[in-house]
């Protein structure tokens, strides 16, 4: 396992689409392992793939309810609306207000390749929500209402 690097502000590889993982080997789980190393070395609650450089349909995210990998995960359903202070471990110093659902059912893969329903609210809903917007590449800057000074 290791870190790798986060790419960071105008990095083109973060608006690009992140393709859909067809087969889980061994060399995808290291990968899963490296980015939540990197995501607990820097700091983070979450992390996608693009954002250590890798065009897969990977995030890691842990809001203090345990690790989740999750590989091709999506919303399935989301409810309310709430808005939230975000950063994001590729605009460091950057925070802003974003709007977000309140609650969201993403279905993934695990590392077994077994399908896994998490339901988020809150905290976990807004991450979840920010990691799959980088697989899109879509970056929460793009969704900010008001920034807000460190």
């Amino acid at each position: 396992m290791g870190t790798r690097n986060i790419r960071k502000n105008e990095d083109p590889i973060l608006r690009k689409k992140c393709r859909e993982v067809k087969i889980i080997d061994g060399h995808l789980l290291e990968i899963l392992s490296d980015m939540a190393e990197t995501m607990y070395g820097a700091e983070g609650i979450g992390l996608a793939a693009n954002q250590v450089g890798i065009l897969r349909r990977l995030v890691v995210v842990d809001t203090g309810e345990g690790l989740y990998k999750l590989i091709n995960p999506r919303i399935v359903s989301s409810e309310g609306s709430a808005e939230a202070l975000e950063g994001c471990l590729s605009f460091p110093d950057v925070w802003g207000k974003v709007l977000r659902p309140e609650k969201v059912t993403v279905c993934a893969l695990n590392e077994k390749g077994e399908e896994v329903t998490l339901t988020g609210e809150g905290r976990t809903a807004s991450c979840l929500c920010h990691e799959i917007d980088h697989l899109d590449g879509v970056v929460f800057v793009d969704k900010v209402t008001e920034f807000v000074e460190d």
